[in-house]
């Protein structure tokens, strides 16, 4: 029998499976496993986003328009070189779909974020990865996979899952050292969890190069993952080709007056950095105690902390031991950690738990 044949690219593609929420019996656990934020979100967004309930008959402002001014006026970005989409995952979708194809290869570092690869088979082209140096970004390594068929590289930095950070001169090494024609993406989902005076110089890069996009979400540090809201920046002419297959209506009425009030509450996003700075490193600190039975938290500037199992206790045995306790974190055998938990922090009363959770099955 005839029928519609996808095309294989496509049939390629292992789809996305995001973080659970529920344990295999159904119980409700400590989600810690899609490192939102712990602390919710500002309330001035949930009071703006609330403001704009009886506006669900009316499309909302394909331009964006209120979201590009706040953002260009937080960060001094010129407004008009602002893409924007349903999260972060849309703008680099789009990325993929305007500037790769069939017989293109995209470069990502291996242990990189999966939607990477999906949005690299999607349109039709090769996955290249290049190798790690223990669990973080090697710019050597991925200029060494740079061809004549290379059009882009992804970077995420900090890094999703293993939280690593390439520190400003890594990335204008990496910038240097790539053709003109190879669109640098550097994926800047969790940049508001770093110092600003250790920001890696993306953005200063993207005001100035012709082939540097940054994106950024609001997801994470603003806690407005249910909207769904991301943006990025670059020259014009890469932001005019990705707007010409960007989703019109991407970004909700109450989504758009949301994200406005979120880059307004300053000192909801400081209060959210301190309280991850101050119980990643405590974390960090009862993972180094188990040393001994095999466990190693990688060095994270994430919202997470991805733990290694060099020992007995494997990381699916902890997986599963975690979720007995009532914590479910994210085990990402399908990104090649097998070996490894990726844990996000969470509120105090969560990390302390899942901690000792882990220090019960590492010490049994």
């Amino acid at each position: 029998m005839n029928a519609p044949a996808p095309k294989p690219w496509i049939m390629a593609i292992a789809p996305y499976v995001p973080g659970r929420a529920t344990t295999d019996d159904g119980r409700k656990a400590a989600k810690l496993s899609s490192n939102e934020n712990p602390l919710g979100t500002s309330p001035k967004a949930r009071e703006a986003f609330m403001a704009h309930a009886g506006d669900l008959e009316r499309y909302p402002d394909a331009g964006a328009t209120i979201v590009r001014e706040a953002i260009a006026e937080k960060f001094g970005l010129d407004p008009a070189r602002i893409i924007y989409g349903n999260g972060s995952d849309e703008v680099l979708h789009l990325a993929a779909g305007a500037f790769a194809g069939p017989d293109d290869e995209v470069i990502y570092v291996r242990y990189g974020f999966a939607v990477y690869e999906i949005a690299t088979r999607r349109v039709g082209a090769t996955p290249v990865i290049a190798p790690d140096k223990d669990y973080a970004t090697d710019v050597d390594a991925i200029l060494a996979a740079v061809t004549d068929r290379t059009r882009i590289v992804f970077v995420a930095n900090p890094n999703n899952p293993t939280g690593t950070f390439a520190p400003r001169s890594e990335i204008a090494r990496l910038h240097a050292g790539l053709p003109g024609h190879v669109l640098l993406v550097l994926d800047q989902a969790y940049a508001e969890y770093i110092d600003a005076a250790d920001d890696d110089g993306g953005m200063e890069l993207a005001k100035t190069a012709t082939n540097v996009l940054v994106t950024r979400t609001f997801s994470k540090i603003h806690g407005l993952a249910a909207e769904r809201i991301g943006w990025g920046y670059a020259h014009p002419d890469i932001v005019t080709a990705m707007h010409r297959i960007r989703l019109p209506f991407s970004i909700t009425i109450a989504g758009q007056h949301a994200a406005v009030a979120a880059l307004g509450d300053q000192a909801f996003v400081d209060h959210t950095r301190e309280h991850n700075k101050r119980w990643r490193a405590w974390f960090a600190g009862e993972i180094a105690k188990l040393g001994n039975a095999g466990l190693r938290a990688i060095p994270s500037e994430a919202n997470f902390v991805l733990v290694v199992f060099e020992g007995a206790l494997t990381a699916e045995t902890a997986y599963k031991g975690l979720m007995d306790a009532g914590f479910i974190v994210r085990w990402l055998p399908g990104q090649g950690l097998a070996q490894g938990l990726r844990i996000t922090i969470g509120t105090e009363e969560e990390t302390r738990g899942v901690a000792a959770a882990l220090r019960a099955l590492a010490t049994a």
